[in-house]
């Protein structure tokens, strides 16, 4: 009977409670947004409604929904006289409760994982009523920064089906992050055959979720350029965010579809003695191993480094077609490079006359010089350094012996200078002799016994030979005879004792010439004897010094300004003497002219004769 009355009172209490439900006024908030280990204050903001006054007694109660089971565990109880912190609880120590006016604020410090639950609030004021309500508690940590990785091997376009591009991972999250996937800034969504996302979500051991993400995709040719990465979004309190990894290219493979052959070395055109660098790309990926060819001898392999072809010393004979291919393609395969080179060359001149050509005096020749060229040559033509003709003929008119000479011509090639090459022809002269200066006959007049030599030149093809002819002295000799190609040079000395007729007689097998000197004897005309001449000329100059020094103290004399000299009394008798025996005028020396004699004297009386 005991049990009757008790659970009759608490029916009674039940009831009475309903009863009265919706006099209390409750507000919270639906969601509150914390960072982990940060501290969660839930406010719980209560009102008395439909009474004349607040009850004296009232009850406040917060509760937690257990994990799991769904149950509510209470963690805090309190009434007008205590305030209570329930024990053996997840927040037993951790939690405190703000009591103000019409407010209980739960303060849960250092917020874990686990706290991400609902919290009710509840308050009972007996015969006042009674409500509670919640706020679902929301705990955030931002995941560490994604990694992204790509294929390490190269993918081939050809392989079938799709290839593992790159995967991504975020790591230690609350609430699970999210990956999404770009390429070259566009966003990436699953394609059939085309594309396809892998999602992997870990739950740690700690509670943080950790995402992987691999992205499957068909590469194409273009892809060897593009840019993939992966971005992560996140939820923090009040907001989403997102970060990016860095964007990574992958290797794709692809065939060789097109091949490019070109010269490195050298610049510009080729001649014969360069060495030759040919080089060779294919457009695939990896880079094809290439072989290369000449035309002329499309099977033979030619010896390469790489993609490189060296041809030394070349030739004309390289010139040609050279082709390179990928290795393991067929020679007819249209997959190859090619290039035409072309070794330029410049043969050594051709000259005609060659060597050496006679003409005689008068008479007009023509000479060529040619050189076998690949490139327009330009040909000049030289005699002794001097340019005298320009082009591959050379018109020589009127010949004469100044026309005698080596001829060099050089042929370059104006857009290849380092090619020249050159050749010569050694023209002669032939005739009668032909002597230096314009007279034939020359007249001269010395002093009798003087020695005179005279000099005869004569120019000639043969070389002549020379030969005098003296009538009128029977002492004289012959002190030079020089001879070189085509001339020869006689001197002889002559002593004059009577009026001289000198032949000189120039001849070759094509004619003679002669030359006449007619040398007059003057005696009237003295010959000193050696070395006395210059005496006389030593003896006049000393006197004219002499002299010089003689005017000049004569004139210090008549200025009274000789350091030394006779000091007398004018008067008036002096200067009457002066006068009646008045002079011819004196020299310097106090000498007069018509007594004054010396050895220039004779001298000048002989050249007067």
């Amino acid at each position: 009977m005991a049990f009757f009355p008790r659970a009759f009172l608490l029916l009674f209490h039940i009831l009475l409670v309903r009863s009265v439900l919706g006099k209390v006024k409750l507000t919270m908030v639906d969601n509150l947004e914390v960072y982990l280990g940060d501290s969660a204050s839930i406010p719980c903001h209560y009102s008395f409604t439909d009474i004349e006054k607040e009850p004296s007694f009232f009850m406040i109660q917060w509760f937690v929904k257990a994990a799991g089971n769904g149950t509510r565990v209470r963690i805090y109880y309190a009434d007008v006289s205590q305030q209570v912190i329930d024990n053996n609880t997840d927040y037993s120590g951790r939690i405190e409760v703000k009591l103000e006016e019409k407010e209980a604020i739960l303060v849960i410090r250092k917020v874990q994982l686990s706290d991400e639950r609902e919290f009710f609030c509840q308050v009972n004021g007996l015969a006042a009523g009674t409500n509670e309500s919640r706020t679902n508690l929301r705990v955030f940590h931002p995941p560490e920064s994604p990694v992204i990785e790509g294929a390490l091997t190269g993918i081939s376009v050809t392989k079938q089906g799709l290839s593992k591009v790159a995967s991504c991972e975020v790591r230690n999250g609350f609430p699970k992050p999210n990956i999404t996937w770009y390429k070259n800034e566009k966003y990436l969504t699953p394609v059939p055959d085309k594309a396809n996302i892998l999602i992997l979500v870990t739950r740690e051991s700690s509670g943080f979720y950790s995402v992987q993400s691999t992205l499957d995709y068909k590469v194409e040719k273009e892809d060897k350029n593009s840019l993939f990465l992966c971005e992560v979004s996140f939820a923090v309190p009040g907001a989403i965010r997102t970060t990016n990894t860095r964007a990574i290219n992958i290797t794709v493979h692809y065939p060789t579809t097109t091949m490019k052959l070109w010269k490195e070395l050298p610049q510009g055109l080729v001649k014969e003695g360069d060495t030759v660098k040919l080089g060779c790309q294919g457009d695939g990926n990896p880079p094809p191993h290439v072989i290369f060819n000449r035309g002329q001898e499309p099977n033979k392999v030619l010896n390469s480094s790489g993609n490189i072809l060296t041809l030394t010393s070349v030739s004309r004979k390289d010139s040609g077609v050279y082709t390179c291919r990928p290795l393991g393609v067929d020679e007819s395969s249209k997959v190859k490079g090619e290039m035409e080179l072309a070794v330029h060359y410049l043969d050594p001149a051709f000259v005609v006359p060659k060597d050496s050509e006679m003409m005689l005096r008068g008479e007009e020749l023509t000479a060529t010089c040619n050189a076998l060229s690949s490139l327009p040559t330009s040909t000049v033509w030289y005699k002794d350094r001097k340019k005298v003709g320009q082009g591959h003929t050379l018109h020589l008119t009127d010949a004469s012996y100044q026309t005698s000479g080596e001829y060099k011509c050089e042929v370059t090639v104006p857009s290849l200078p380092a090619l020249r090459t050159s050749g010569s022809v050694h023209i002669i002269v032939q005739g009668s002799p032909e002597m230096e200066g314009g007279e034939q006959e020359v007249q001269l007049e010395e002093a009798v016994g003087r020695t005179v030599n005279l000099s005869c030149k004569a120019v000639g093809h043969p070389r002549p030979s020379i030969s005098w002819t003296i009538a009128g002295s029977q002492s004289w000799k012959e002190i030079v005879n020089q001879a070189h190609e085509d001339s020869v040079n006689s001197v002889v000395s002559i002593e004059v004792t009577s009026d001289v007729s000198a032949t000189c007689n120039a001849s070759n097998d094509m004619g003679t010439e002669a030359k006449i000197y007619h040398i007059k004897a003057n005696p009237r005309i003295m010959k000193f004897p050696e070395g006395r001449g210059i005496i006389i000329v030593v003896i006049i100059l000393c006197l004219l010094l002499l002299a010089f020094l003689g005017s000049i103290l004569y004139f210090l004399h008549k200025k009274s300004k000789l350091p030394c000299k006779f000091t007398k009394e004018k008067t008036a008798t002096d200067d009457v003497e002066k006068k009646t025996n008045a002079k011819p005028e004196t020299t310097p020396l106090n000498i007069p002219n018509s007594e004054k004699k010396g050895p220039n004297d004779q001298v000048t009386d002989v050249g007067r004769e």
